[in-house]
This record gives structure tokens, sequence and C-alpha cells, in this order.
């Protein structure tokens, strides 16, 4: 082994290639998480929002054709024949906002839906009142629970189980190297329903996030939970040292700016309103609100996007199962021919002694060392590989 001075410097650039290498990971995680949050956050401006005017004659057609016409595309507006109609698209959320015109105004809001939707309609619906020189009486048809005054609890709740469940990924990709596929897939299933557990403790007992149906919310948060750690235990097996990268995006990224947990996807650029539709996180955050606010309306859409994802990692996983069974087959036939390339390498051994020769000369460090790695359990992963693949999982 080389003790020289330039062991030294050549053990130090191996170090700095090392850490340069894996230090791509969390620069890309920067630019990823800048181009989704400030693309998703940074300039939210209404587009096709739906708000009512409610009336039938001509003022209210006059009204709702000016607004149409000054938002330049901003709203989307249309005339219901009464209060109650207009009642009813708020809380089936087809509507974010009804203005009733006349001597004393009053504008209905449905706060759990969106709040930052209910304060553009309200901002809108207040100038037209004062145009008509009356004050703006707003009704919210639809608060929020006590505990989420600001409506944007259950996106912090989403983004509390979101964390739990792909930092476990991590732990089970890189600490886990050594189980079974089959073992993977089972401590996935049980850290998600840890995880479930813990959101219900935070949306109810804890903070008051949601004064009842936990047991729904504890369905849901399971489901979304699973859905994440199967998908990343799949992902694990094909992409390895940067399975936090690509958990990253699809569970933050891209999950976090599309759920509508802050801005639905009418006051968002239309590529996250795109997602919105079938996003793992809007069908968790959208879900909650239907179940909690809105009495199960439109609740069977968002369990099916969790559904999805869910049967997504099972497939996922059972991709990994297939692929690790391949490898685990090529690394038993070179196992094979090694322990082939030993026996004749001892029958060499052999007939040299029968020669006179020494059969302990005859040995080769290589020979050693193959017959060192062959006494490992199959399937078993030595040390050192296990500890860099838990390395490379957590993405340092």
């Amino acid at each position: 082994m080389p003790t020289g001075p330039s062991a030294a410097p050549g053990a130090n650039a191996g170090a700095l290639r090392h850490v340069l290498s894996h230090l791509v990971t969390p620069l890309l995680m920067c630019i990823g998480m800048g181009l989704a949050y400030l693309g998703a956050f940074h300039a939210p401006e209404p587009h096709d929002l739906r708000v009512d005017v409610v009336g039938s004659g001509a003022s209210a057609q006059v009204l709702a054709q000016t607004l149409q016409d000054k938002g330049d595309g901003a709203l989307s507006v249309r005339t219901v024949a009464d209060r109650d109609t207009a009642v009813n698209h708020l809380m089936t959320q087809r509507s974010y906002g009804a203005y009733l015109p006349g001597a004393s105004p009053e504008l209905l809001v449905a706060t759990a839906s969106s709040e930052t939707s209910a304060t553009v309609v309200q901002k809108v619906f207040t100038e037209v009142a004062s145009g008509q020189g009356a004050p703006l009486d707003v009704t919210d048809v639809a608060p929020t629970a006590d505990g989420d005054p600001t409506g944007q609890g259950l996106f912090f709740l989403m983004v509390a189980v979101s964390i739990g469940s792909y930092a476990s990924v991590a732990v089970i990709g890189g600490a886990g190297a050594v189980l079974a596929l089959r073992v993977r897939a089972a401590l996935a299933l049980g850290a998600s329903l840890v995880v479930s557990l813990i959101g219900v403790v935070f949306a109810g007992p804890l903070f008051g996030l949601v004064d009842h149906g936990l047991a729904g919310l504890w369905a849901l948060a399971w489901l979304y939970s699973a859905g994440i750690l199967l998908v990343g235990v799949g992902l694990h097996t094909f992409l390895k040292r940067w399975t936090t990268l690509g958990v990253m995006a699809l569970f933050v990224m891209l999950n976090f700016t599309s759920s509508g947990g802050i801005f639905r996807p009418e006051l968002q650029p239309g590529f996250f309103g795109a997602l919105h539709a079938f996003w793992n996180g809007a069908g968790f955050v959208e879900g909650l609100r239907s179940h909690v606010y809105f009495d199960g309306y439109g609740l069977g859409g968002h369990v099916l996007v969790l559904a999805l994802w869910f049967v997504a990692g099972l497939a996922l996983v059972g991709g990994a199962g297939v692929a690790e069974a391949g490898r685990r087959r090529v690394a038993d036939r070179g196992v094979g021919d090694r322990r082939g390339a030993d026996r004749g390498d001892a029958d060499l051994r052999a007939q040299a002694g029968a020669d006179g020769g020494s059969p302990a000369a005859s040995a080769s460090p290589a020979t050693s060392a193959t017959s060192a790695t062959s006494v490992l359990p199959a399937g078993a992963v030595p040390v050192a590989s296990a500890e860099e693949e838990m390395e490379e999982a957590v993405g340092v």
C-alpha cells in the first residue's frame, strides 16, 4: 500500500470528486424548487374564476356581461335565478362567489373551498358595490373550522404527511437495502400507517384543523401516504442515489404547487392547474375539503385519484421485484462461474502439490477474496455496499 507523499494528494482528489458528484443532487433540488414554487406562487392572477350574479332581470344580465367583459378572461360570470341556487353552486364548488345586487348588496362566498379565491372575489365585488354607492355585506356559507382561520391548515397537514412519507422512503431504501423487497414494501405500509396517525393527531387534538370527520381524514391520509411510500420504494430499485431527487420532484415540487391548498388552479398558470386534475396532493387536499366541509360532494373522484397513485405504487414495487430477481440470477451465475474457477484452481494446486510444489504458493489473493465473498447469504449485501446505498438514498 503506498505511503509516500503522493498518496495524500491522490486520496484528496478522489474525495473531492466524490463530494462534487454528490453536490449535483442538492443543486438540482434548488433549481427545481425555485422553478416550481416561484412558477406556481409568485404572481397569482385569476383566470376563468367562476362567479354568479343572482337575478333574472335585465339589470342582472347587464351586470354579468359587464363584469365578464371588464375582467378580460379573469372571471367567468353567469346569472342564476335565486339565492338557493347560488348557495348550491358554492357548496358543490361550481362557483366561488355569488353577488346579490340591490339596495343592500350581498356577496356569498365559501372560504372552506379556497380562502384566497374568496378574497379575490370579495375584492372584485367590493368595487362593484362601491360603484353603486352601497356597502357590501359578505356571507360565508362554508366557513373553515375555528382551528384553521386561514383555510390553509389542510395544505400544511399535507406538507407534514408528505415529508414523513418521502423521508421514510430514503430510510427504507438506504438502511433497508439488505432486506428483501417484500419486507421493504411491508415497512412502507407500516410507515404510512404511523404517518397517517400522526396526521390525525395534528389535525384533531393538537391543532383543531377540523372539528369532525377524523376517521375519514385518517383513511385519506393513509391512502395518500401509502401511495408515496410504495412509489418511492419501487423507484429506488431503478434510481438508486437519485431516488431522493425523484420523490422530491414528484411529491414536493409538482405536488405541493398543484394541490390547490394555497391557490386554486383558477389563480395559477395553466400547467399547475392541469396537474391539479390528477396529482395526488390535489386528491388529498380536495378530498379533505369535500369530506369535512361539503358533505362528501365529489369525494369519490378524489379517492379515485389517490387509489390510482396507490395502484401505481404497487405496480412499481412489482416491477422492482422483477428487476431485482433478474439481477440476482445474473449474480448467481457469476458466483457459479467463480466457484467453478476456484475448483479448477484447487485441482491445479493439488496437482502442483503432487508434483512437489507448494499448494500455499499457488493460492492467489483474488481467490481468497472470492472465497470470502461466497460465504455471504444469498441476496445479502456487504456492509460497505449497504452503507454506500444508504448514502446514495439520502442524496449525500
